[in-house]
């Protein structure tokens, strides 16, 4: 019997057959999704490989210790390449979601259609990982920082534009009905009613987004879009772990600054 909280207290009310009747059968339908997937599962897993990973992974961990200190002096010029990657895809996404944003905000869109098609683009570049575009791009344009670079901004166009179309759906109107009564135009309203508004916002999201764009850019190179990832895979394919774990080691530090430093920053913007 379920609990229903009334203005006199707590009421205890008795389920209906067909209720009770429909809440086993989801469970029992739920239930069986579970069973079934277990079973896929099962056929695709070498369980061999299952029971004997523990002792893998204290072998690897064993063959990582200690970290290769001296392969330091090869990780300066990708973990700069890495910064690059993040800050300038994230200007690259920073630049291109604002006018995407008032595209896509009710308020200030020009007309439905044009609205529907701003909307796509946040969905369609939100969806595809950066990881997927780092590697269309590196057929595309090559491999290297450039490929990474533009993979970053791109996955970052549709994060960046949702807040900030949010957020200009979201302002306060008054301000720019004042401004529309003293004769503005369209473009004065939004940059005298609209944009004071936003402007934390997006300093705020900027700086969000340059933080995450820094933990997923180290993995780009991975599949050759430069940074830090090339020598981990390098390092990986020929099993030298001590640099493997001197490479983690690196991006943890990397990862743990920049988000030092995001924070920083949100917290004197906010």
């Amino acid at each position: 019997m379920p609990l229903i909280e009334t203005s006199d207290g707590p009421l205890w009310k008795r389920r209906t057959t067909i209720k009770q009747w429909l809440i086993w059968a989801g469970w029992l339908i739920g239930v069986s999704i579970a069973y079934y997937a277990w079973n896929l599962i099962s056929e695709k897993t070498i369980w061999m490989f299952v029971w004997d990973a523990p002792r893998q992974m204290v072998d690897i961990v064993g063959r990582m210790v200690p970290p290769s200190w001296s392969y330091m002096d090869n990780l300066w010029r990708p973990v700069w390449d890495t910064l690059n990657i993040a800050t300038i895809g994230t200007v690259i996404a920073m630049v291109l979601a604002v006018p995407i944003a008032f595209l896509a905000a009710n308020n200030t869109t020009p007309h439905k259609l044009v609205r529907a098609v701003a909307l796509f683009i946040i969905v369609a570049t939100r969806s595809v990982n950066s990881l997927i575009w780092a590697l269309l791009l590196v057929v595309i344009v090559g491999p290297g920082v450039l490929a990474g670079t533009i993979a970053i901004g791109i996955r970052s166009i549709g994060g960046c534009s949702k807040l900030l179309y949010e957020a200009i759906e979201e302002i306060n109107h008054t301000q720019v009905e004042a401004i529309e009564a003293t004769g503005a135009s369209r473009i004065q309203q939004m940059l005298y009613g609209i944009v004071p508004q936003v402007l934390p916002t997006f300093a705020g999201v900027a700086v969000f987004r340059w933080d995450i764009n820094v933990r997923g850019s180290t993995i780009l190179g991975i599949v050759g879009a430069g940074g830090i990832g090339v020598q981990l895979n390098a390092s990986i394919n020929v099993l030298a772990w001590t640099q493997v774990s001197m490479i983690l080691l690196v991006i943890l530090g990397t990862v743990f600054i920049s988000e030092y430093v995001s924070a920083k920053v949100r917290h004197s913007i906010i």
